[in-house]
């Protein structure tokens, strides 16, 4: 045991571990009972990770010797571990506010695409922007999500969808990677749409031929970072065909594949991932009961956006079924110009009352289910010794305040620490 330690938190009133054993990824039962301790402690190394974490009389005694950079007397408050956003598009130029009203109004997500809006509105801004603007507003984003608990975040490129501008969203994710607080994983999603005046085919073939291998070279020359590989699989966008032999691509090359399917129509693509060995696949409001059930065969984790179809007035996807069918179940806010949310509480709130998932079920695929989504359950995702030292304190009496309280969490959340440093602390006191 080191006698000098970064931090200790003492005395919370309830310490949510989520999990205790070493889980990399909990399913139904598990969501619905996670571990928490009443009146306890959290030790922080000043190596950033966990070192102990229990009753806080026990902690008491076992580091009665030690001392501390900072120690939080945490009674009446609850520690949660931060929270994990599993998929965002957080890196463009350009917002699309006019598209709310068009939505509003009645357009489909689909009627304003090939209106010239979406995906390539945002395509076109994000190849004019400097990479340091991205990079500005990139930063201003990760530090609102920060602020609202999330300690972990997957970032995307895929507004560029040519070679030079998907590397600089790529370097301006690596750049905020090496800066920030904020743990990132990143994703090359280079085939998000059909690029003006290109057929799939060709498409496909820039991503295979072109982009895939100057990626390669740049991340075995360590220059750049890239977790996981992204394709939108969707009628009018890339067909499975297509979608498997970039996935398989990407995956030859040591990337998790983690993709978005099944989210306008039914395209099988969730029997697809499984059939790949995917990590993850996203949005699934159209899923069938095939899809379903190969997932949770393969262990391929569904990381369900509620912000997406609520916006835009899509089917809920079906988190029951695949709870019940022992799915893998995370989620994600998938901030982008078209769901700008950047808050996991709310995203949890929405997974509630429209997914009809549990608050326990919500906490838990917003830690170690979007941490295993993302490869990362070994040292995200939950309050257990040797993980990341990451974790909110909130100033209420039970955890599920935070998911409770509808846009309360600026209030809510008192502390959010990343490896064992305070990196937003709101002092305002609030009466529940």
């Amino acid at each position: 045991m080191s006698r000098n330690n970064r931090l200790l938190v003492k005395n919370a009133k309830q310490v949510v571990l989520i999990c205790s054993n070493g889980e990399k990824f909990l399913t139904k039962h598990g969501m619905q009972n996670l571990c928490v301790i009443e009146n306890g402690s959290v030790v922080i190394g000043n190596d950033g990770l966990i070192k102990a974490v229990g009753p806080a009389q026990t902690i008491r005694a076992q580091y009665s010797e030690a001392s501390f950079d900072k120690v939080i007397d945490a009674t009446g408050m609850c520690v949660l571990p931060g929270l994990v956003d599993a998929h965002t598009h957080p890196v463009w130029a350009g917002d699309r506010v006019h598209e709310f009203a068009m939505k509003l109004a009645g357009a489909t997500y689909m009627e304003v695409h090939r209106a010239g809006g979406g995906i390539h509105f945002t395509v076109q801004h994000t190849r004019a922007a400097a990479a340091s603007d991205l990079l500005t507003s990139l930063s201003n984003r990760l530090a609102r999500m920060q602020r609202s608990g999330t300690t972990l975040v997957e970032c995307k490129s895929g507004y560029g969808l040519e070679l030079q501008t998907e590397l600089k969203m790529l370097q301006v994710i690596e750049e905020a990677r090496r800066s920030l607080p904020i743990s990132i994983s990143s994703t090359y999603c280079g085939a998000h749409a059909v690029p003006k005046g290109k057929t799939v085919a060709e498409a496909t073939q820039d991503v295979l031929q072109v982009q895939l291998p100057r990626l390669k070279q740049l991340m075995s020359a360590g220059t750049l970072r890239v977790d996981n590989i992204d394709v939108f699989c969707e009628h009018g966008v890339f067909d499975l065909d297509s979608t498997r032999s970039i996935l398989q691509a990407g995956k030859d090359m040591g990337l998790n594949i983690n993709f978005h399917g099944d989210e306008l129509h039914p395209m099988n693509s969730a029997q697809l991932g499984a059939e790949l060995g995917a990590s993850a696949i996203s949005h699934l409001e159209e899923a069938t009961d095939e899809g379903i059930a190969a997932m949770a065969k393969a262990k391929t984790a569904a990381v369900l956006l509620p912000t997406t179809a609520y916006i835009l007035r899509l089917p809920q996807p079906r988190a029951r079924d695949m709870l019940d069918a022992g799915v893998i179940v995370a989620l994600g806010s998938d901030f982008n110009p078209n769901a700008y949310c950047c808050s996991m509480p709310i995203v949890m709130h929405l997974a509630c009352v429209n997914m009809r998932m549990s608050m326990s079920e919500a906490l838990a695929a917003a830690t170690i289910n979007a941490a295993f989504a993302l490869g990362c359950s070994q040292t995200h995702g939950s309050l257990e010794v040797d993980k990341h030292g990451d974790l909110l304190i909130l100033n209420a009496p039970r955890w599920e305040h935070l998911i409770y309280q509808l846009g309360g969490h600026q209030e809510i959340i008192r502390y959010v620490v990343i490896k064992g440093n305070v990196v937003h602390d709101n002092d305002k006191i609030m009466d529940l």
